[in-house]
């Protein structure tokens, strides 16, 4: 998250599907033929293209009058696995575009307890590298772990928008799916020295359309459980300029946290400004590690681990 600029109905009960005799074996004469795609899906790359559950503008109405929209609750599907029946938000931070509508991702937007841009380009490495890229890359890694232990995953973005959308609505998609997590995914922009990672935790915010008092408890044990999960898959050190070491932030200025009505938190993976930690966040293997340590955070808190 570069900081030169700006920087989600409380969780449902696990809902549970009925497996139908003829459903199961139609979907087994699919799968049958489908094999080799499957295959192909299950196999991470280094920053690939493949598209997976967005929420599009075929799904919902319209929102804002720039155009991005307004998310319905997602269709129920009949997963297999863990977290079978659990509904998790991914949050990719920023966008590709974003750079080529600036007068766009400029207008503001109320965040609860002021304005804020609507979103910004991110930041990159010294090698041009963006955020956005990463993000983006990390986030469909998580995406197939995620799915592979039965979770219902959706996206605010897979690239597939112009730009944004603005961080009110990426809060508000995450409502909108009655998401039982939601984990935006960042890097950051500081300055070179500055190392590690650390997850962002909302404070407590009762002011305009913000009321985060009923998700800090569960959001914090999210926060803990990713920050965990992460230190174990990468080995990477908590944040040594931000949270003291604990590798946890709380903060109230950040509209995607502060507009939250379900369990949130933001994940800042590295500083893409330092050599050190660029070496990592521009490594396809250390992406992977990334995407695995979230996710584990993330089973753990829905399995109450």
């Amino acid at each position: 998250m570069s900081y030169a600029g700006p920087g989600f109905e409380p969780p449902q009960p696990p809902r549970s599907f009925v497996r139908r005799p003829l459903a199961v074996a139609l979907a087994v004469l699919v799968l049958g033929g489908a094999g080799g795609w499957f295959v192909w899906g299950a196999v991470a790359d280094d920053g690939g293209d493949g598209k997976g559950d967005v929420l599009s503008s075929g799904d919902y109405e319209p929102l804002s009058p720039i155009g991005t929209p307004g998310i319905s609750v997602p269709s129920e599907s009949e997963s297999a696995g863990p977290l079978a029946g659990k509904v998790v938000v991914v949050d990719p931070g920023h966008n590709p575009g974003n750079f080529k509508h600036t007068a766009e991702i400029n207008r503001k937007v109320d965040i609860g307890t002021n304005s804020k841009e609507c979103d910004t380009t991110g930041t990159a490495t010294n090698s041009g590298y963006t955020e956005a890229e990463f993000t983006l890359d990390v986030a469909r890694r998580l995406r197939t772990v995620l799915e592979q232990q039965g979770a219902t995953v959706k996206f605010t973005q897979d690239g597939d928008l112009a730009f944004g959308p603005c961080v009110d609505e990426r809060a508000r998609i995450g409502n909108a799916a009655r998401a039982d997590a939601v984990v935006s995914i960042h890097a950051d922009g500081s300055s070179a020295g500055n190392r590690g990672f650390h997850v962002i935790l909302p404070g407590a915010v009762h002011e305009g359309d913000a009321d985060t008092r009923p998700i800090v408890a569960s959001s914090k044990l999210l926060g803990q459980d990713i920050k965990d999960g992460f230190v174990r898959e990468t080995g990477s050190a908590p944040s040594n300029y931000i949270g003291g070491g604990t590798g946890l932030d709380t903060r109230t200025d950040l509209g995607g946290l502060n507009l939250s009505t379900v369990p949130k938190v933001f994940i800042e993976c590295g500083n893409m400004r330092d050599s050190a930690d660029a070496a990592l966040l521009t490594s396809g293997t250390w992406r992977e590690k990334a995407a695995q340590g979230i996710s584990e955070g993330i089973v753990s808190f829905l399995r109450g681990s």
